[in-house]
């Protein structure tokens, strides 16, 4: 068994998910970058320093996803942490769009089901897979922490806030509102395990997710994350929150 905490880091290969792997292996864990293209998370491996090494993994692809755990149990034989990060607003048909027109192609009455589906295919049904490839590892840490980071936006109580500046969205909102859902009911089976289970929301992040209209910037938009994937046995499970505390489901 490999003698530091692992971590595994899906989508990491860029954005905030290459500053999680960054703050993570900074404080001596050993990070897998989890990325589609192996290249790229090379490259992203080695900008996160000399704890981190490069993973193929498809969140999309259960061949990838069943792969990437038993390389994880053959070369490490541990997983400490989970970040699922890998996530999507839109499918590539609205690349070059603008983020003001991305917003308006997910209109509930303008979006096509290819945006929808494609949304939830990497927000939702990955992280479903991904999280139940690598729960055995997980059961078998001293502590095994799994962070989903998800959205604000993902909040019905924010979303039906009339006070709020309205965000209208089937396609990536939604997906958020699932994945709250599916952490709530991971916590809830591993209630009483040594497994935490927690969402958290990195803010308005500057990344490509958003076309870089974001006013955070991803060393503001992980550490929300950093700390959850740190926390101890005596940590919470089944939450929501950012830096600034929990965040209503």
């Amino acid at each position: 068994m490999h003698k530091n905490e692992v971590a595994l880091v899906t989508g990491a290969n860029k954005g905030i998910g290459l500053q999680i792997a960054k703050d993570l292996a900074a404080r001596g864990l050993t990070v897998l970058v989890g990325s589609r293209d192996l290249d790229r998370g090379e490259v992203a491996a080695k900008a996160a320093g000399p704890n981190a090494r490069a993973i193929q993994l498809d969140v999309t692809d259960q061949a990838s996803i069943t792969a990437a755990a038993e390389r994880i149990r053959v070369e490490l034989g541990r997983l400490d942490v989970l970040v699922n990060n890998a996530g999507i607003s839109h499918s590539g048909a609205l690349q070059g769009l603008s983020f003001q027109e991305m917003l308006a192609r997910a209109l509930p009455s303008n979006v096509p089901l290819v945006e929808v589906r494609a949304c939830f295919e990497t927000n939702v049904f990955g992280v479903i897979a991904v999280t139940q490839a690598l729960l055995p590892l997980l059961r078998e840490a001293p502590v095994g922490r799994i962070v989903n980071v998800s959205s604000s936006v993902g909040s019905l109580a924010i979303q039906s806030d009339p006070a709020r500046l309205p965000i209208r969205s089937v396609s990536y909102l939604p997906s958020k509102t699932a994945l709250n859902s599916i952490t709530i009911q991971f916590a809830n089976e591993l209630a009483g395990t040594r497994i935490k289970v927690n969402a958290m929301c990195p803010g308005f992040t500057a990344t490509d997710l958003n076309a870089f209209q974001g006013t955070r910037s991803v060393q503001e938009g992980a550490r929300e994350a950093v700390r959850l994937a740190l926390i101890g046995a005596d940590g919470p499970t089944g939450t929501f929150s950012n830096d600034d505390g929990p965040i209503p489901w």
